[in-house]
């Protein structure tokens, strides 16, 4: 740090204390809420905290996100035309999602091929 700088930023927020700046914060008083990384690599904990706070998710959790959207539209849907659609918006998804992925083939997410099946059979 520049020399001096930090001895600046001390006496700036014992002023801010003094005049009372940080009565009025939200929780304060409270202990503080730490979140639960250990799934997270060490060294990404920062890059993930950073990007958190940023409100900033992956292309990979967006696509999970609207996979799950759109299987829970998917279950309430009664009109097999636009059930129909809804599928395969989804089973598109799910190929975007494990493209991006770029897992090997045993970790990816099945295509919903099943209540297309069932639709076509309840039909006859």
């Amino acid at each position: 740090m520049i020399p001096g700088f930090e001895q600046i930023v001390e006496e700036r927020i014992r002023q801010a204390q003094q005049n009372g700046a940080f009565d009025d914060l939200e929780g304060a008083g409270k202990p503080l809420v730490l979140e639960d990384l250990t799934g997270v690599p060490e060294e990404l904990r920062l890059a993930y905290k950073i990007l958190k706070n940023a409100d900033c998710t992956p292309p990979e959790l967006q696509l999970k996100d609207e996979i799950f959207q759109t299987e829970q539209l998917l279950a309430a849907m009664e009109d097999t035309r636009e059930k129909y659609q809804i599928l395969k918006k989804l089973n598109f998804l799910i190929m975007k999602f494990n493209a991006v992925r770029g897992a090997s083939m045993a970790f990816e997410l099945p295509q919903r091929y099943e209540a297309r099946l069932v639709d076509r059979f309840g039909q006859k």
